[in-house]
């Protein structure tokens, strides 16, 4: 094996980790740890469940369902396991996010790769949260309008969806150039009643609906499209819908590597 290639794949060493991981400072608890897990649970992709269920049907919808939430638990699970090094409970080496925790167990060329894939999530999130809050700030003047003017008015604000990404995306930029941005507190509490609130609010409404009209609307096979090309792109697009409501793996290390409550610790005391 020639040397370089060898220098480029080899893993962190313990006196390396340990260098690193001694730099973090772990400001957050139990209680800001469980607010940022209710916010990665419970994310705004939720709001486009009803959607994604109305097109994949009573059948392949619930199982979609079950199948992503199967694989955030089975990924939740082997990062925990990953987080401390060289023993996954009693290891004196915290591993501070998700890059590091590849290169220690594959090495960098797979910390590359997998780095690359980890870039390509953030963006696609970040793409999808710009499009569901243009999406919602539609919505909310549509609703406002049809109130106001009532329910035969045309009220059509497609044309300003551009302009609410791109506000959106402005205030996005302004917002990430505050310092110490990820240790507020208040913002993690914030974030999680949020999170509580719009599914509540969505329940509410759905609840609403079935009571109104005294039965539940649905069908096996999703809803009809025009053509067949139509009904796979929709289908696509639910699934993708679904899978962006399961973002919890994603941050996972990162929100045990801020906590500095370690009910593992806790437990050796006892």
């Amino acid at each position: 094996m020639d040397t370089k290639e060898d220098e480029e794949s080899r893993v962190m060493s313990p006196t390396e980790l340990q260098l690193h991981d001694s730099v973090s400072v772990r400001t957050g608890t139990l209680w800001t740890a469980v607010a940022h897990i209710i916010t990665g649970v419970i994310g705004a992709g939720v709001l486009s469940l009803a959607w994604a269920m109305a097109e994949l049907g009573w059948i392949a919808g619930p199982a979609a369902m079950i199948a992503f939430a199967g694989v955030t638990l089975l990924s939740a699970f082997l990062l925990s396991d990953c987080y401390r090094y060289p023993d996954s409970e009693n290891g004196p080496i915290r591993l501070n996010s998700y890059s590091q925790a590849v290169k220690l167990y594959l090495g960098k060329k797979n910390q590359i790769v997998c780095g690359v894939f980890v870039y390509i999530t953030l963006v696609g999130c970040g793409v999808a949260y710009t499009i569901v809050t243009a999406t919602c700030l539609r919505a909310i003047m549509r609703s406002n309008c049809y109130h106001r003017e009532g329910h035969t008015a045309t009220c059509s604000f497609g044309d300003k969806n551009n302009y609410f990404m791109l506000l959106f995306g402005l205030l996005q930029i302004f917002m990430s150039q505050i310092p110490n941005f990820h240790n507020m507190l208040w913002l993690s509490l914030v974030a999680a009643i949020m999170s509580f609130a719009y599914s509540s609010i969505g329940l509410g409404l759905a609840f609403g609906k079935i009571i109104e009209k005294r039965q539940i609307e649905g069908s096996l096979k999703g809803s009809p499209a025009d053509n067949i090309g139509s009904k796979v792109w929709l289908v696509f697009q639910a699934l993708g819908n679904i899978a962006f409501s399961y973002p919890f793996s994603t941050i996972l290390l990162e929100i045990q590597n801020r906590t500095h409550w370690d009910p593992h610790q806790r437990r050796s005391k006892r």
